[in-house]
């Protein structure tokens, strides 16, 4: 699938639609490229992750197509990639423009309790996309430039958003919450967003394994984490589908005309739960899980072009709430997305799904609990 990618599509950002501007997509599947690299030691995949990135980090730091003051969540996961790119060539502009998406959330808007709002024209709201964006950046920033001062303002997004958006019934999460109860798509007593949307989870528990891998285990609210991950793991379990392992657009509503199984979100949920089997925070009750949700990924979703190239089928474009016609966060809007192969959201999930399970079978790499990576 990575050699495929690269062969297809050298530069992310000429994608179709994406125009060069800077979306948290190239992050996703670059995230996906770097655990290749150190899986691997092919430099092939590092150069694609340089190549990609170099467009927009200038040699002073900045960032192109770049805002600050949009004050926008999903500007920050690119970032990312900048500790390794640092790391490895000691290139200064990394570090700088590392600094430049810190500083962001220094004054990013907050709700009354301190959970970043998704971007400002979304404001007093929680996404559970935004956990993704920002929180693992923000904590290897701690960690790698600030000494790992008040690692507890990260750990506390997590914990502020599965209070806001958990579902008492299922344990599913919602999408998301809006804090002052007024936006069209939310329920005006709780705040909450209508539907449980599979990649909105998606997104949440990559976030957390991601965040567990580098919070020292001694941390106050590890624990609580290792909580959060079990309990929103399990509650999916229950909808896991029998027949394929893989999950559905709309988590709860596999019987509805029009759902369908997705690949972007049963990617991350398979990631999820091979990373926190491989960091000791699942044991291994949770392997039948994992395994059919990884062969259910191949089954389902991938198909291989006679020229040998591989494609990911049935990923949801795009879905979110409010900021234009009929983004209600109803039933109906979440099926209407356009469906499409080889998104970028669901390539890099799947490229980290595929990395991380391999790794996991391989019985390589570090395992234990958290902290075995805080420098960088």
């Amino acid at each position: 699938m990575a050699d495929t990618l690269m062969e297809r599509l050298p530069r992310l950002y000429e994608d179709k639609g994406y125009n060069g501007k800077w979306s948290y997509d190239y992050g996703v599947v670059l995230k996906g490229y770097e655990l290749l690299w150190k899986q691997t030691g092919d430099r092939k995949y590092f150069s694609y992750i340089a190549d990609n990135m170099d467009y927009f980090i200038q040699e002073d730091g900045s960032i192109r197509g770049y805002r600050q003051d949009e004050n926008n969540i999903d500007h920050i996961n690119n970032g990312k990639l900048l500790f390794t790119l640092y790391e490895e060539t000691g290139l200064e502009k990394y570090k700088l423009a590392a600094g430049h998406l810190r500083d962001q959330l220094r004054t990013h808007p907050r709700t009354s309790e301190g959970a970043f709002w998704h971007k400002n024209i979304y404001p007093y709201q929680i996404w559970l996309d935004g956990l993704y964006m920002g929180s693992p950046f923000y904590l290897q920033y701690l960690l790698a430039f600030e000494e790992g001062a008040d690692l507890g303002d990260v750990t506390k997004q997590f914990i502020l958003c599965e209070k806001h958006t958990k579902d008492p019934v299922t344990g599913l999460l919602f999408h998301a919450w809006d804090e002052k109860k007024v936006q069209p798509w939310c329920d005006p007593q709780t705040g909450l967003s209508e539907n449980f949307w599979g990649r909105s989870m998606g997104w949440y528990l990559m976030a957390l394994v991601d965040v567990l891998e580098l919070l020292p285990a001694d941390h106050a609210d590890y624990n609580e984490l290792v909580r959060i991950l079990q309990d929103t793991l399990g509650a999916l379990k229950n909808y896991q589908d029998a027949e394929t392992g893989v999950w559905y657009q709309v988590v709860n509503l596999a019987e509805r005309k029009g759902n369908y199984l997705e690949a972007s979100a049963s990617s991350m949920i398979v990631y999820a739960l091979g990373k926190g089997i491989r960091l000791g925070v699942l044991d291994d009750s949770w392997s039948e899980m994992l395994d059919r949700g990884y062969a259910g990924l191949i089954t389902e979703f991938v198909l291989v072009t006679k020229e040998g190239l591989v494609n990911l089928n049935k990923n949801c474009q795009v879905a979110g709430l409010g900021g234009a016609d009929k983004r209600d966060g109803t039933y109906a809007y979440y099926i209407s997305e356009p469906i499409i192969t080889n998104d970028q959201k669901g390539l890099g999930a799947f490229l980290q799904a595929c990395a991380e399970y391999e790794q996991l079978r391989a019985g390589s790499g570090a395992s234990g609990q958290g902290g075995s990576h805080a420098a960088v």
